[in-house]
């Protein structure tokens, strides 16, 4: 488990940090990043050797605890990366560039504004089939909603008088387990085709499934064990256990990052921020899980993934 305690040496000594990685990347031994074999490499040690350097016994490759993760090649010491994690894994609502820049004593924005992205891209499911949320007996909430911020609120030269509801805004998805976790996408249209693509993959058929009263849930919601709406024109918001409140709390604290803490969001990077507050959301202390356990999980999922700084401003088209 992450220690809660920012002066614990892992955040303030590079080799502190490395050995902790290592305990948590590799519990059963080193793993050799080349041919996969388990406990069969040795520690390289030495003048001529940098610190954490492993050889193996069967195929003889170099590697490190940060080889194949999203670590590699990286120049900021280690321990200030498990720092990092571990603040925006503990803030709620995220922590700014600026802030992480200020914390870490990094050298510059830029620095920090690509560390924070290498974390979230660690925070996001990995590619490949997931598990859908869900099941008997549970129930699902899908609602949308906007970010781009209010017309009032902008400059009077920047102001358009047409950008009314979603107009000039970006779109987000949100399907959300009552007392579980939630995945939220960015989407292009709230249509059937969009809404059906999602719910195919991320919801359990099995599941009672409440919506407002969006055209597009009409013919996916009978797929569903229990279909629910309620009419927020006429002012209804609950009825019985139908109501998209828990989403409506997602989202509430997705503006909260947004207006607070971040100020703008564009949309090359949306889904990076939504996989941020999707892993905190969905790993929160309601579900039994701390700061600590939260960010000792977030150091799991740098495995398998790499951003190099070019990529950060390629966004993937919207569902």
């Amino acid at each position: 488990m992450l220690p809660a305690d920012l002066t614990n040496p892992i955040y303030t000594d590079a080799d502190k940090a490395r050995e902790y990685l290592e305990s948590v990347r590799w519990p059963e031994g080193p793993v050799c990043t080349a041919c996969g074999v388990v406990g069969a490499a040795t520690q390289l040690k030495g003048k001529s050797h940098r610190a954490g350097l492993y050889q193996c016994q069967e195929c003889y490759q170099q590697f490190s605890v940060t080889v194949g993760t999203l670590y590699e090649r990286s120049h900021i010491p280690l321990n200030k990366w498990l720092l990092a994690t571990h603040l925006i894994c503990s803030s709620k609502k995220g922590i700014s560039a600026h802030q992480l820049m200020r914390n870490l004593g990094l050298g510059s924005y830029r620095t920090a504004w690509f560390m924070a992205h290498r974390i979230r891209e660690g925070l996001a499911p990995a590619k490949g089939p997931i598990a859908p949320l869900g099941g008997e007996g549970k129930v699902l909430e899908a609602d949308t909603t906007y970010i781009g911020g209010k017309e009032r609120n902008k400059h009077k030269s920047k102001r358009n008088a047409k950008n009314i509801g979603g107009v000039g805004k970006m779109t987000v998805h949100a399907l959300v387990e009552r007392d579980g976790g939630v995945r939220s996408h960015h989407i292009a249209t709230v249509n059937g085709k969009t809404l059906k693509k999602i719910l195919d993959v991320h919801a359990d058929r099995k599941s009672a499934l409440m919506t407002d009263t969006a055209g597009g849930y009409i013919k996916v919601g009978k797929e569903f064990a229990r279909h629910e709406m309620v009419d927020h024109g006429i002012e209804e918001y609950v009825r019985g256990d139908a109501h998209s409140n828990t989403a409506e709390g997602y989202f509430a604290i997705l503006k909260r990052g947004v207006y607070g803490t971040f100020h703008h969001i564009s949309e090359a990077h949306l889904h990076r921020y939504l996989a941020e507050f999707d892993f905190r959301y969905s790993n929160r202390i309601a579900l039994g899980i701390d700061d600590a356990m939260r960010a000792n999980k977030a150091l799991k999922g740098i495995e398998g993934k790499r951003l190099t700084y070019r990529r950060p401003d390629k966004a993937p088209a919207a569902a």
